[in-house]
């Protein structure tokens, strides 16, 4: 996958084409950046925990579950000369990252428009933004997506069997909510200059990988029980059959020599898929549960298929 890395964008995201890139003056003041949606299972309370297993020196990047991206920023700000390709499944996230990317000033004016109609019209603009599932500018399906992201219960992205968006209203004040941090959404789409975004399923990702690649994998957990089974970010399901093919493609993957680092929920069926690698274990917040209760720490895998440094 590497050859990838030289040629930045020879097939850009349908719609994309002819979308102009903003000004790099605008990005004098860039800083570190942080995820800029909110994503069930996103990585950002982690990287403390990860940066002992991050390799020394990374070439070449690749992500086939970009989700909200912390992973990403975070080793775009310490590995900023390698090239990178992020992939998922879900297009809409796919088409948000390359309008952050590629024409950054227009989306943050169609984000104000949006937070200006929710600030007068409240819960009845919401849902009529959300029944809007077949926009065709690509600027104008980022914008619906940031501002669903940023309204909707919980932040949560889930989608029914057609593809269609169909998380309620959170209770919001209206007047207190805030879409998007500008000099934040411009440091993402600085880092995102170089990175190559794909609509693309993670068996195609993973197939290609080889020597010279690192791989962060971050796919639909499986759940810890009955009732915590979430995987509904887009209109497939992600079950035990997707995770038993993953953990073959993983393997495969690394005996064509591809750096690799899963993470997954702690559980005997996700310890037995990865028997043989190194397994290692991190403490992680649950911040998706009706139940405010049962919303706390519990312990998460991280697999690789190489020795961490050792005293980072």
């Amino acid at each position: 996958m590497a050859d990838a890395f030289k040629q930045r964008r020879q097939s850009p995201v349908p719609g994309q084409e002819g979308i102009r890139q903003h000004p790099i003056a605008d990005l004098a003041d860039v800083r570190e950046a942080q995820p800029f949606l909110k994503w069930a299972g996103g990585k950002g309370q982690l990287l403390a925990q990860f940066e002992a297993f991050f390799p020394k020196a990374i070439a070449s990047y690749v992500e086939p579950f970009l989700g909200g991206g912390a992973v990403y920023f975070h080793l775009t700000a310490r590995h900023p000369a390698r090239g990178a390709v992020l992939n998922d499944n879900n297009a809409e996230l796919i088409n948000c990252y390359s309008v952050v990317r590629d024409d950054c000033p227009s989306l943050m004016r169609r984000l104000d428009e949006h937070l200006a109609r929710f600030r007068a019209e409240g819960e009845r603009y919401y849902y009529l933004v959300r029944s809007q599932h077949d926009l065709r500018d690509a600027g104008e399906r980022a914008a619906r997506m940031i501002f669903l992201n940023k309204t909707c219960y919980n932040g949560l992205w889930r989608v029914n069997a057609r593809g269609e968006f169909n998380v309620p209203i959170g209770s919001y004040r209206p007047e207190k909510v805030s879409l998007y941090d500008r000099a934040n959404l411009l440091a993402a789409s600085h880092s995102l200059q170089s990175a190559e975004l794909r609509v693309r399923d993670f068996r195609q990702t993973l197939r290609a990988l080889g020597s010279g690649d690192f791989a962060y994998i971050d796919p639909p957990y499986f759940p810890v029980s009955p009732t915590a089974n979430f995987t509904s970010y887009t209109k497939e399901d992600f079950g035990q059959a997707e995770q038993e093919e993953l953990s073959a493609l993983y393997a495969e993957a690394a005996r064509r020599g591809a750096q690799l680092m899963l993470s997954n929920s702690d559980t005997p069926f996700i310890r037995r898929l990865y028997k043989g690698f190194e397994i290692h274990t991190v403490s992680a917040r649950r911040a998706v549960n009706c139940d405010g209760a049962k919303r706390g720490r519990i312990p998460e895998v991280v697999v690789l298929n190489y020795q961490p440094e050792k005293g980072r």
